[in-house]
């Protein structure tokens, strides 16, 4: 196995020490990148931090009052109702300490297999498009490979192709109807021992399928035979739609709480957020969140250290506001309610698609649904007609909109009123038809 260049920083090269010492597999899980992160703990943060408290303080990179509060537009400040250093100072590259406790807190709750299991910090990212990116320059090399399913999200091919120059691996979703763990199996397995990368998204976007219990089973037994194989793994989970599952017997919690604490030799990267959990899309807040079997609060620290160090020579930090606004409302008595009522409209609309299916026998002419139970989408695959003209057909004669990919036709039941959901699969059934046809 290669050997990754020594770091051009000390800093850095004692993260990289500490993490050598606790765990090598995670140390030989990282990137050149990975290798060359740090936070600067020394330099500007340091020395504004050894004059925090002091009586003059002119080492702070924001505008002050004489009174010491924000220097801030009084017409921002009318529409929040939160206190100005809440809302427009920079939070911590790290995130706010407070959200940061309370998400692992969330995440325990949400996940009760993890148990007592050791976890990291979460570090709040800009949404969970930053966080995968982050993870990308962490872990991610030009040329290494990525295994992912063959549906995904079409961004992980600018996020980790086109950006961190990671090549996708992919292996067909589903086998006979069901995820297909033997596929990964093999993409694990097959080869010399060395790094092994993983994607894993679910709920899935496209196909808003999430593996049943059992499935989860193979899964964990496929990752422990290529951990125990020898092999240093590092799976990226991509929970952007966690929890959003509508099905008895499909997992309920993130395949995180399993691998979290499975094999010294696997890393867990849960890449999670607000933004679909919590109804919030543009708030761009988002979380990192590492777990290894044996993983001790040092180990995590210093990952904690390399991530927020990536952070702040990226974006500097993720918005205060959108964090403060998160804090507040995970305090507010009504959080629990709202968020139950919001997702029991998403899984009448998931409901009625299945019921629009199933009383419509003569939709299987025009396409076959693929698997799903879980998420924001349904995709269906025409039996002769091309997706693409099939939503060009959509749109021109149906006023009708859907997304086409990967040979496929997406349709968000999660945006589309309840009583659109039965003439939009009338609509795809009908332009199917055109396009067999030649009416395009």
């Amino acid at each position: 196995m290669q050997t990754a260049p020594q770091p051009r920083s000390p800093l850095a090269a004692e993260l990289n020490a500490r993490i050598e010492a606790l765990n090598p597999a995670v140390a030989a899980s990282l990137s050149t990148k990975g290798c060359e992160a740090f936070f600067p703990s020394t330099g500007i943060l340091a020395q504004a931090a050894e004059a925090r408290g002091k009586n003059i303080n002119a080492t702070i990179g924001v505008a002050l009052e004489d009174d010491g509060s924000p220097l801030a537009l009084g017409c921002v400040g009318k529409h929040l109702n939160l206190p100005m250093s809440e809302a427009v100072l920079y939070a911590p590259s790290y995130g706010k300490p407070a959200l940061r406790d309370r998400w692992q807190t969330m995440i325990h709750a949400k996940n009760p297999s993890l148990g007592e299991a050791v976890i990291s910090r979460p570090v709040v990212t800009c949404a969970l498009t930053h966080a995968l990116s982050i993870a990308g320059q962490l872990f991610l090399d030009p040329g290494d490979r990525l295994i992912c399913s063959d549906l995904f999200w079409g961004n992980y091919k600018l996020i980790f192709s086109a950006a961190h120059g990671a090549v996708l691996d992919l292996f067909p979703t589903f086998m006979e109807g069901r995820f297909n763990t033997a596929g990964l199996r093999k993409h694990l397995l097959g080869g010399e021992p060395g790094k092994r990368v993983v994607m894993l998204n679910f709920p899935n976007n496209p196909s808003g399928y999430t593996p049943t219990e059992l499935e989860r089973a193979d899964l964990i037994d496929a990752f422990l035979a290529a951990a125990e194989a020898g092999n240093h793994v590092t799976v990226l989970i991509d929970d952007a739609y966690f929890g959003l599952v509508y099905e008895d017997g499909v997992m309920r919690e993130s395949i995180f709480s399993a691998l979290a604490t499975l094999h010294p030799n696997l890393l867990a990267v849960k890449i999670d957020g607000a933004t679909k959990e919590d109804y919030v899309w543009g708030l761009r807040v988002g979380f990192l969140t590492y777990g290894v079997q044996g993983g001790t609060p040092d180990l995590y620290s210093a990952l904690e250290d390399k991530t927020a160090g990536a952070i702040r020579g990226n974006i500097s930090n993720a918005p205060h506001l959108s964090q403060s606004i998160l804090l507040a409302a995970y305090d507010d008595p009504e959080y629990a309610a709202q968020k139950a009522q919001k997702f029991a409209l998403l899984k009448q609309r998931y409901a009625k698609v299945r019921a629009v299916l199933s009383a419509h026998p003569e939709y299987a002419e025009s396409f076959t649904a693929l698997p799903f139970n879980s998420g924001y989408f349904m995709c269906v695959r025409p039996t002769q007609a091309d997706a693409e003209a099939v939503r060009q057909r959509l749109l021109t004669a149906y006023s009708t909109g859907v997304i086409a990919t990967a040979g496929l036709v997406r349709a968000a039941f999660s945006s589309t009123p309840t009583g659109d959901l039965e003439r939009l699969f009338a609509h795809i059934h009908l332009a199917c038809q055109d396009v067999v046809a030649g009416k395009i």
